[in-house]
């Protein structure tokens, strides 16, 4: 159904991706106060529409499905054992909690582990059935950085200065320790990887993974640099410096953690934004033209077949006179 209103399906993705950057602009530049859990519906909401048009509402579930359990069990086993991210806890600020860890923390995965999946499939290429080994190891590995790269901006102001979880040894960048990073990676590829074993075996031929035009992959790109301009925007705001100590008695300035983000971002996110633009446009560029070969192909073929049709004809015309 979704896939037969293909131009009703393009506006309400572009409009929930208009309204997430709006969401966010109004937070940091407004000051308002729009709910974590509201801004983090409407990206969700993209992720679940944009990944349903491409997998189907079942494949996409599997998507869902898959990277809620794995988060939710690897981030329990990490507050109780340490591995993989490390010791920390998670403070109220995020609200009601699945076991050990908030309900808000599974549909984050979800829905920037989607987009970070879909540019990982425009820069390596399209996990689907017909897809090689390579393709189905690659995508998620390099999808696995482009998640990675959203926490090294976004964890040390959420633990550090906001106090949403505590990591109770500190750690060298900006109160945040390299195992944490280690942590989202291995994580992020277990269930990425998961997903594209399900779809380049998926049995059923009637859901495989569609290949879907340019303006598609676009609307990802475009809700993955928002992400990525999030903390620019906050630090180009500004605000005042303060001091705050982490778990391990180390004391950092507010404001060197936000200008360090937002040059992370820059050369992380966002570069990793424009080089998934240039590969998409690169796309655009060749396809009308292979588009164009195939269009003259099949019709020289129409042609020479008609011409056959014809001369057969004509020597059965001459039998018959004879």
């Amino acid at each position: 159904m979704i896939a037969r209103n293909t131009k009703l399906t393009t506006t309400i993705l572009w409009t929930l991706a208009a309204a997430y950057g709006v969401s966010l602009f109004a937070n940091i530049s407004l000051g308002l106060s729009i709910p974590i859990a509201v801004v983090l519906l409407l990206s969700v909401a993209f992720a679940l529409i944009h990944g349903a048009l491409r997998y189907g509402w079942s494949g996409i579930a599997v998507f869902i499905v898959i990277s809620l359990v794995v988060s939710n069990i690897l981030e329990n086993t990490s507050i109780l054992t340490g591995f993989p991210f490390g010791h920390y806890h998670y403070t109220d600020v995020l609200g009601p909690k699945l076991f050990l860890v908030p309900v808000l923390i599974g549909p984050a995965y979800f829905a920037t582990g989607y987009l970070a999946w879909v540019l990982a499939n425009v820069l390596i290429g399209d996990v689907k059935r017909e897809a090689n080994a390579f393709t189905v190891v690659a995508v998620p590995f390099i999808a696995s950085f482009l998640m990675v790269m959203w926490d090294l901006t976004l964890d040390p102001r959420a633990s550090t200065i906001q106090h949403q979880w505590i990591w109770e040894q500190g750690g060298g960048y900006f109160g945040v320790p390299l195992t944490n990073y280690l942590g989202w990676f291995f994580t992020v590829y277990v269930f990425l990887q998961l997903f594209a074993l399900f779809v380049r075996f998926r049995p059923s031929a009637s859901e495989v993974a569609r290949t879907l035009p340019s303006p598609y992959y676009a609307q990802a790109l475009v809700m993955y640099a928002v992400i990525g301009l999030t903390p620019v925007l906050t630090f180009l705001v500004g605000g005042s410096n303060s001091q705050v100590t982490d778990a391990a008695g180390v004391v950092w300035q507010t404001r060197s953690i936000s200008e360090a983000a937002a040059t992370v971002s820059i050369y992380t996110m966002i570069f990793a934004g424009a080089l998934s633009a240039v590969r998409l446009f690169q796309a655009s560029a060749h396809y009308p033209v292979a588009s164009l070969k195939k269009t003259s192909s099949s019709a020289r073929i129409v042609s020479e077949e008609g011409e056959d049709d014809r001369s057969e004809e004509g020597r059965n015309a001459e039998v018959v006179v004879g």
